[in-house]
């Protein structure tokens, strides 16, 4: 069965009937009758500029006056600090410029105190001819310093001045360049009496991996 439909209840009270004709005998204006209010229109981009350019005259003066085109700089390279020592680096590499082997840190150098510190200068710099030369290499450093008590012996016997001693650089040894650096704590405390001075050869003559000993 349908549903039977709801007729309106009508009630016998109505507190606000005839409101509106009370409000408007009394000259107050009811909201729906005001017509709405237009919100104010916003400028154009013309009228703004308009609004900017007003009072600006025109040089007219300009309008002769060529434009004139910016000249554009060549960009100058800028180069890092290092620059300059990497291409050193690079040159050396490439055997276009000599290492100066006093730059680094495997140089060595030594001069008794008695004597002048020239002397490990004009070592360095081939100014004392090399007499006679040892060559540790392969050797154990109890070998080495048995090898190296006999060549100052008959070095110190026949009167010889400058000698080269080849110690090697360590770069394939696990704990770095042992026998150059027992070599040198052997000739500046057990041989201290007998040498002026000691200095890292030069690259023709073993550089990095060999001594030059001057001997009193």
């Amino acid at each position: 069965m349908g549903a039977k439909k709801r007729e309106p209840e009508n009630f016998s009270f109505h507190p606000f009937e005839g409101l509106r004709e009370i409000i408007k005998s009394r000259g107050i204006e009811v909201a729906s009758d005001r017509p709405p209010e237009k919100e104010p229109a916003l400028p154009t981009d013309e009228e703004l500029f308009e609004e900017a350019m007003a009072g600006v005259t025109e040089i007219k003066e300009y309008r002769r006056m060529r434009p004139c085109r910016k000249q554009v700089r060549p960009a100058v390279r800028k180069e890092f600090p290092d620059c300059e020592g990497m291409r050193a680096l690079e040159d050396i590499v490439a055997g276009r410029r000599a290492m100066n082997l006093a730059d680094t840190q495997e140089y060595v150098e030594w001069i008794n105190d008695d004597f002048r510190t020239d002397f490990t200068r004009l070592l360095h710099d081939g100014r004392y001819s090399v007499k006679d030369c040892l060559d540790l290499h392969g050797f154990t450093v109890e070998e080495a310093e048995e090898a190296v008590a006999l060549f100052f012996r008959e070095s110190l016997r026949k009167g010889y001045k400058c000698l080269k001693i080849i110690h090697g650089r360590g770069l394939r040894s696990p704990h770095g360049p042992v026998l150059k650096d027992r070599l040198i704590k052997r000739l500046s405390g057990h041989y201290r009496k007998n040498v002026i001075a000691f200095v890292t050869a030069r690259q023709c003559d073993g550089g990095l991996g060999a001594l030059y000993v001057l001997l009193k």
